[in-house]
């Protein structure tokens, strides 16, 4: 079980990793200059290539927690609410990942509006939801 969690928090940092970079490629892609397409091409191709990986680290991060959830019954039973809270997190986070991915393809297609500020404010999300489902996971606090 040890090398499962290990495995787990490797693959959940790797993850995070893209989760905290992405978006700050966002930031300096909203404030290209209309003028600049080699600036905008290489930022473009920065994103693309993050988003596909850290799609890919996700999936065995997500994996694993599934096996210590279902396999080792880590966080089922009675007094195991902070378990509810962190997959809530969990699905936030899902749900943040695909929004990336669909801001991605609004730059792709010129469509995306948002402002460098909005960017900004948009990448301190995953670093709250990290800290929580932390706080979760270690403390237990219910």
């Amino acid at each position: 079980m040890l090398w499962i969690k290990a495995l787990h928090i490797v693959f959940i940092a790797s993850w995070f990793a893209g989760l905290f970079y992405l978006p700050r490629i966002y930031v300096n892609l909203a404030m290209v200059p209309a003028d600049s397409s080699a600036e905008r091409e290489r930022l473009l191709l920065m994103a693309r290539k993050l988003y596909r990986f850290m799609t890919i680290l996700a999936v065995p991060a997500l994996a694993l927690g599934l096996w210590l959830w279902l396999y080792y019954g880590i966080g089922m039973g009675p007094g195991q609410g902070w378990m509810h809270a962190k997959l809530l997190i969990v699905v936030a986070l899902l749900g943040y990942h695909h929004s990336c991915g669909v801001m991605l393809r609004k730059f792709e297609k010129g469509q995306m509006q948002r402002s460098h500020v909005w960017f900004r404010w948009f990448n301190e999300a995953p670093v709250l939801m990290m800290f929580a489902a932390v706080v979760l996971v270690v403390v237990k606090p219910f």
